[in-house]
């Protein structure tokens, strides 16, 4: 549906937001071999022989259904702790979202970190477009944290997929490879790092844009993807998910953010910090009324709250298995 046409101009940014379009090249590691792609390219990530033996043993490749959190929901193998937002009217969303290498315990179950943009009911009308980091074997073949994101729009059935692995998310950077692994990552009582993401449409075109850092635009979802999300979200969603699959009988042991609990704080736990949201009148503004969730806080919490250097913000995570976690 896009052929023929002109590339797009620069969408209009949230008012409110600091754009300077700095890029670190040390926030991947492709980087670090001095590669570069010239303009009007954009790097994707080399498919071997391994991904493809991988491949055919994951069904429907690069469209896993992910189950969502559901508040009245506690039987998926896909656990969450999250803080989010619903009621109103959202046009898009941001936050600093801390980097960190959690252990996997298997080749079929992942940890990720991120955002949900979200429409729709939780039948078979879901929309969302996601977009944070995650540890996944399966997709990816080792278990370095990876940038990613996603979508769908019908819940995870048919439509979407991770990164560039279908048609539907147009990447417009020469600079970002969506897929390649994120460096450097936070380490127990040592440095910290985070990255920050903006997901929101843009007011002229419809189009659902992603920004990486302080103003350098990696992509855009077209809108005709969609179908509530044309309009607008009627939720916003951060925080950690995993899958357990229950191998030998017992809750995974795969951890969430850096697999410690929220209540050991800065440089222990993982963080989301200077949570927002962009409003009808394409304004970034401060998030309030924020609600947190944990699906099974003996294995993965959270715990939010506020003050004047990281505005809204949660800590989350947790190890998995454990005493009070069978």
């Amino acid at each position: 549906m896009l052929q023929g046409q002109k590339p797009l101009e620069p969408p209009e940014r949230p008012k409110g937001h600091d754009s300077n379009n700095k890029f670190e090249k040390s926030f991947q590691l492709w980087h670090l071999t001095g590669e570069e792609c010239p303009n009007g390219t954009i790097p994707i990530r080399r498919t071997i022989e391994d991904d493809m033996i991988r491949a055919s043993s994951i069904r429907r490749f690069g469209r896993k259904p992910r189950q969502f959190v559901r508040r009245d929901s506690t039987s998926s193998d896909h656990e969450h702790a999250v803080g989010y937002v619903s009621g109103q009217q959202y046009y898009g969303a941001k936050a600093s979202i801390n980097v960190w290498s959690p252990r996997v315990s298997n080749p079929y179950e992942f940890s990720l970190s991120q955002m949900w943009v979200i429409s729709g009911s939780f039948g078979d009308d879901l929309n969302t477009i996601e977009a944070g980091w995650q540890v996944s074997p399966e997709l990816y073949g080792d278990n370095y944290p990876r940038f990613f994101t996603y979508w769908t729009s019908d819940a995870y059935e048919a439509t979407g997929c991770y990164n560039l692995l279908c048609s539907g998310f147009v990447q417009t950077n020469s600079r970002i490879a969506i897929g390649a692994a994120i460096s450097p990552t936070s380490s127990y009582k040592g440095g910290q790092f985070d990255i920050s993401l903006l997901i929101w449409k843009d007011p002229k075109h419809g189009n659902w844009w992603l920004e990486f850092g302080s103003g350098v635009l990696v992509g855009y979802w077209p809108s005709f993807l969609f179908t509530h999300l044309r309009n607008h979200a009627n939720m916003v969603q951060f925080g950690g998910e995993i899958v357990n699959s229950r191998a030998q009988g017992f809750h995974t042991s795969t951890q969430m953010g850096s697999g410690h609990f929220s209540s050991e704080g800065f440089g222990k736990a993982s963080y989301f910090r200077n949570l927002q949201i962009v409003d009808w009148g394409n304004s970034l503004i401060p998030l309030s009324n924020l609600k947190v969730l944990a699906d099974h806080p003996n294995c993965y919490d959270i715990r939010g709250g506020i003050n004047n250097a990281w505005g809204q913000y949660f800590y989350y995570g947790g190890p998995g298995r454990n005493v009070r976690c069978t």
